[in-house]
């Protein structure tokens, strides 16, 4: 099967989400005159990124209640969708989460589970952290979703690996330091070195979309990148330009690639356990 794709490397407008979706519904209407068959967003591209305060105000549930998820819902009837927005629970709990949307459905909400609070980054102060990491099926195979800080812990994505996931769909806002033409760019290296390392040790396709555009004094670095099973890059977007990246994923590649490289097949996640839990002993 072959499966197109588009990372749409954008630049939302902080707490705008009216104006965040007309961007988003004509992306997707570019998307369609390209035939693609999934479209990913970067990390909150309904909302922005530096919300602080604005958090409860830009918040929705991931149903057709929500007049904004509804018109998504109804776009992606004819295209898979994945875009990031501020998700409320029922006990006014706020998560920073990705939504794939399918068929008019619903398929799969992932809430980030790493909160940096560090450096530049206040996450922790106003939002809370997710709590489960799970593959899900598409029409196209098993998948699996990573929030930013997420995929710097090999643990979440080693576990979507054993959970089934054959496609790594990892969005962001990640900025650089300093400001254009010439920024710190060593976190965008790190992370493309981080994306090819999970594409070569899982034997999977690694999507990575990353926004641009400056947001309260953050420079984002764009850079989404697609890897293939065999670890090598198959499509990269410029640094700092807003551009939808599409190219075509082979699905037969993983039978090649884990032909050849049979790391699933000989994966003891047992003996993992096992060691997990003798160290948590040892703690306790």
């Amino acid at each position: 099967m072959k499966l197109k794709v588009g990372l749409a490397q954008v630049a939302p407008k902080l707490g705008d989400v009216q104006s965040n979706l007309r961007m988003h519904l004509d992306t997707i209407a570019q998307a369609r005159q390209k035939g693609l068959h999934l479209l990913c967003f970067p990390e909150l591209s309904l909302t922005g990124y530096a919300l602080r305060d604005l958090v409860s105000d830009v918040a929705m549930s991931p149903d057709g209640g929500n007049p904004v998820m509804a018109q998504l819902l109804t776009e992606s009837r004819d295209i898979d969708l994945l875009f990031g927005f501020i998700e409320v629970d029922a006990r006014y709990r706020y998560y920073i989460a990705a939504a794939y949307l399918s068929q008019g459905r619903v398929a799969h909400v992932h809430r980030k589970l790493y909160l940096p609070t560090y450096g530049m980054f206040e996450e922790g102060r106003f939002l809370a952290s997710g709590e489960r990491v799970r593959a899900f099926d598409t029409s196209f195979g098993r998948m699996g979703v990573l929030i930013c800080e997420d995929f710097w812990h090999m643990s979440a994505a080693y576990a979507l690996w054993l959970d089934g996931a054959d496609v790594l769909l990892l969005v962001s806002a990640s900025p650089g330091r300093g400001l254009s033409p010439e920024p710190d760019l060593g976190s965008a290296r790190s992370v493309q070195l981080m994306n090819q390392a999970y594409a070569t040790f899982f034997t999977a396709f690694v999507l990575h979309c990353n926004r641009v555009g400056f947001e309260d004094g953050l420079n984002f670095w764009g850079g989404s990148t697609v890897f293939g099973p065999d670890g090598k890059l198959m499509a990269e977007a410029p640094y700092f330009e807003p551009t939808l990246l599409t190219t075509e994923l082979d699905l037969a590649a993983l039978r090649r690639a884990r032909q050849q490289l049979p790391l699933l097949r000989d994966e003891r996640p047992e003996l993992l356990y096992s060691e997990l839990r003798r160290l948590r002993k040892l703690q306790d």
